[in-house]
């Protein structure tokens, strides 16, 4: 696993290249995830949605940016995506509620129920998101360990996220067993996402940072924003 790279000066041309990959990737997980938090699921005996193992990717990604470009590049991917993630997910909410295609006559009126979902990703992932960047590239600026800027940003940054998605999307909802169930919900999505993100997606920060250093020679270290 890396430890610590030489600074390399290809950092704008890095940004660059990358920035329209990663804002697509972060708008395909926003979408995929807002589909999937729709349909429940029992772990455990405990309930929780298939989002939960689709979202996490997103601090993976968001990671590995500002480690390889810089934490300005990254708020850039952010605002970049927030308002088309936001509008497709309205849109494949409306199509795909349940997980059942509704067709497009179901886009001919306005379905606040998927709305306010959309809404709540929307606010989660901002927050979420720039919360990782702050806290990932605070501890990368030490020089600690390679694991513990992406373990400490996605503690955090997933506690904000989950807090904020699911207090605004099902608080009092017109869905009875989200209305119910929703506090549950949150405390096992959190920790299926952060266990997720532990066991797997750290690891994975790892062997990819590894991989594109073996690619490139040597990765910049992003300048402070």
């Amino acid at each position: 696993m890396p430890t610590s790279l030489a600074p390399a000066p290809a950092r704008l041309p890095l940004a660059a290249s990358l920035l329209p990959l990663l804002v697509a990737l972060h708008i395909a997980i926003v979408i995929a995830s807002n589909y999937l938090v729709q349909i429940p699921v029992t772990l455990l005996g405990f309930h929780s949605t298939w989002g939960a193992l689709s979202f996490p990717f997103i601090f993976l990604a968001t990671d590995l940016t500002v480690r390889l470009i810089g934490k300005a590049p990254a708020r850039r991917v952010i605002t970049r995506a927030m308002l088309p993630a936001l509008v497709a997910s309205y849109v494949v909410g409306v199509l795909f509620r349940d997980g059942q295609f509704n067709g497009l006559a179901a886009l001919g009126g306005f379905n606040a129920f998927v709305f306010r979902i959309a809404l709540a990703s929307f606010a989660a992932y901002v927050l979420g998101q720039l919360l990782d960047i702050q806290v990932f590239d605070r501890i990368r600026q030490r020089g600690r360990a390679w694991w513990l800027a992406p373990a400490a940003a996605s503690i955090v940054g997933q506690a904000l996220d989950t807090a904020a998605f699911f207090s605004i999307a099902f608080w009092r909802s017109s869905d009875p067993f989200m209305a119910a169930h929703w506090v549950e919900i949150a405390w096992v999505d959190y920790a299926v996402k952060l266990s997720v993100s532990l066991l797997l997606f750290v690891p994975a920060y790892g062997m990819a940072l590894a991989a594109i250093v073996r690619a490139l020679g040597r990765v910049p270290e992003p300048a402070a924003a």
